[in-house]
């Protein structure tokens, strides 16, 4: 990890956390609360990327050698945080066990802080992706596109050599990332009196997981388990478990 890549994903982090500690108070909450909590958010989320990116190295890290047989070979560079990556995937569920467990040890709403985090999770994501372009990573097909960025030859994926330009798969999740950020200020000053608590939450998870899916089409440099795309699957589980959870909330409450 650079020293910029260090700095970007501390302001991602710190613009998440004031963002939720403004709308905690908003919402008739302990901003101290959203304090404490990033800590282990972000400690469980980092723990949760890595094991995922150990587990489900992507082809960049496994041309390097950087195998799940590696790491266990080599537990050290398990722990050497510059060395290979992370996996968003286990971030998402290394900061939500370690919300629940928060909630449960000090006896606060896990979906009310759900909800209220959701927004900042958004922005801090969207802030976090600019470390992918510093770090020519997270690039997707060929093409010749006005807006395709150009990769130098020592990040460019084997036999990709000779191909200079690629769609700027970062870019693209930096924008739905966005829309997604607006869409959940939007949905819950709007429709506050119609939402169950979690819903906002449930919205974030379905939007982001349907964006990573359909993104996953352009990737090339995709984290393959058994020859299928573990990204993909996953996200795609994601999308019809919170979705459908929160679709079935939703009627649930209709019908009462």
């Amino acid at each position: 990890m650079t020293e910029n890549n260090g700095i970007i994903i501390a302001l991602a982090i710190a613009c998440g956390a004031l963002l939720s500690a403004y709308r905690a108070k908003k919402f008739n909450h302990d901003p101290e609360i959203i304090y404490y909590l990033f800590l282990p958010l972000t400690i469980w989320g980092l723990i949760g990327a890595r094991l995922w990116h150990i587990l489900t190295p992507p082809l960049s890290s496994v041309q390097l050698g950087l195998t799940t047989q590696h790491y266990f070979s080599h537990p050290i560079d398990a722990l050497v945080l510059w060395i290979g990556g992370f996996g968003l995937p286990g971030a998402i569920l290394g900061g939500t066990f370690a919300l629940y467990i928060f909630c449960r040890k000090y006896e606060q709403p896990f979906w009310q802080l759900a909800d209220i985090l959701a927004p900042g999770l958004s922005l801090a994501q969207i802030i976090g992706r600019l470390t992918n372009y510093l770090n020519q990573e997270l690039y997707g097909l060929p093409t010749n596109l006005p807006w395709a960025i150009f990769i130098e030859p020592p990040s460019r994926l084997s036999g990709y050599e000779a191909i200079e330009f690629y769609h700027p798969l970062f870019a693209y999740e930096m924008i739905f990332n966005l829309i997604n950020f607006f869409l959940l200020l939007w949905i819950g000053k709007k429709f506050s009196s119609k939402l169950n608590a979690g819903d906002l939450f449930l919205f974030y998870l379905s939007f982001y997981s349907l964006t990573r899916f359909l993104l996953e089409f352009l990737r090339l440099d995709i984290a393959l388990v058994n020859g299928i795309n573990i990204n993909q699957i996953f996200f795609a589980l994601l999308f019809f478990l919170a979705g459908g959870f929160l679709l079935w909330r939703q009627r649930l409450v209709q019908n009462l």
